[in-house]
């Protein structure tokens, strides 16, 4: 007998075929589509943005062709509070967050995960490029569209209601699916970036919500090389935008070594700087076993993977990396692998 699911679709191809795919196992499967911005632009921007008009209208057509019923659901005013208030609050506060893992946790696999469940469905399928079996997860064999990392926040009991159906396929393979399927979406364009942030624009849209004030940058030896007009707008790591007065003594680039709200300062330094090898977390959400093999760590979504060893301290974690890693900024999320299933995150919070 079949499960009752619910497939999450956002008007993209991937979470198009998911369904397709469930649906065509024999599954009792119902589409909704999230609306999650009060005031949706009736059109993407290019290839970035999501949750629009458009996009509501493209999971309708995927629904009907697939012969499923469809539903929309409004997680505006959570999505609001969840994510963009959240994202917000923490460059605010000096960190950097990953607003794409906050929408999964607190909105794909929560909001939605709970209401599926209080309805009498039995899971929630994405089109997330990720393997679940048997409640592991593990990356795509598609790396270039490996989602596991922005899925690492999520619980045992979470990943025991979901169904990734895409596990086994590469993008390419979804798009040749999708047009045999007469489905539509088969060559629209991916949404990338930051999905409530149409127009790419980080630094304007926080400026918008902080407002400026302007603040020194710093050398390492506190000495003043120029200003800005807001430290919400820099992330550590961050080389471009910097708009110093002068340029360093060795001619180099510099920079963004940390960033302190509270006197609104900006420190800049040369890349050895950034070099850390020991990172402290807090939050850690295990799902999965850890072995003493093979054992890597991701920092940063699609960024570089670093072999790794850690421990547990007093409610959080300590991740010792093998070689330095770059631009590790407070805030993202520390996704630790053993060979390539993921077995638990946490929540950077310093490193050095």
């Amino acid at each position: 007998m079949g499960l009752r699911v619910l497939a999450a679709m956002s008007g993209g191809v991937d979470s198009a075929v998911a369904a397709a795919r469930i649906a065509e196992a024999g599954h009792d499967v119902t589409g909704v589509h999230l609306a999650l911005s009060a005031n949706p632009q009736s059109h993407r921007t290019g290839a970035r943005g999501c949750c629009t008009v458009e996009d509501s209208r493209d999971a309708r057509r995927a629904a009907d062709v697939i012969g499923i019923p469809f539903y929309i659901w409004d997680m505006a005013e959570r999505f609001q509070r969840d994510v963009v208030e959240d994202f917000v609050s923490e460059y605010a506060a000096g960190r950097t967050p990953n607003p794409c893992l906050r929408c999964n946790e607190k909105i794909k696999f929560s909001a939605v995960l709970d209401r599926a469940l209080a309805l009498g469905f039995d899971a929630v399928a994405t089109g997330h490029h990720a393997k679940l079996v048997d409640g592991v997860l593990s990356r795509s064999p598609d790396q270039g569209k490996d989602q596991s990392y922005v899925l690492g926040v999520l619980t045992r009991e979470q990943l025991s209601h979901a169904i990734f159906p895409l596990g086994d396929s590469t993008k390419a393979q979804v798009r040749e699916e999708a047009a045999r399927r007469g489905l539509t979406v088969a060559d629209k364009p991916d949404s990338h970036d930051i999905c409530f942030i149409a127009d790419g624009d980080t630094r304007g849209f926080l400026a918008q919500r902080l407002g400026a004030a302007e603040g020194p940058i710093v050398d390492q030896s506190g000495e003043v090389v120029g200003s800005h007009q807001g430290a919400h707008g820099f992330t550590v790591g961050q080389r471009k935008g910097l708009h110093m007065d002068r340029p360093a003594a060795d001619g180099r680039p510099r920079y963004v070594l940390s960033i302190e709200p509270v006197s609104n300062t900006v420190t800049v330094g040369p890349r050895s700087a950034l070099e850390v090898t020991s990172i402290t977390c807090g939050s850690p959400v295990w799902n999965g076993p850890a072995t003493a093999e093979d054992l890597t760590v991701q920092l940063r979504a699609h960024g570089e993977v670093y072999a790794c060893r850690f421990a547990e301290i007093g409610g959080g974690v300590r991740i010792d990396l093998d070689r330095p890693a770059t631009g590790v900024a407070a805030g993202q999320a520390a996704v630790l692998y053993s060979g390539d299933t993921v077995i638990g995150s946490a929540t950077i919070v310093a490193a050095s």
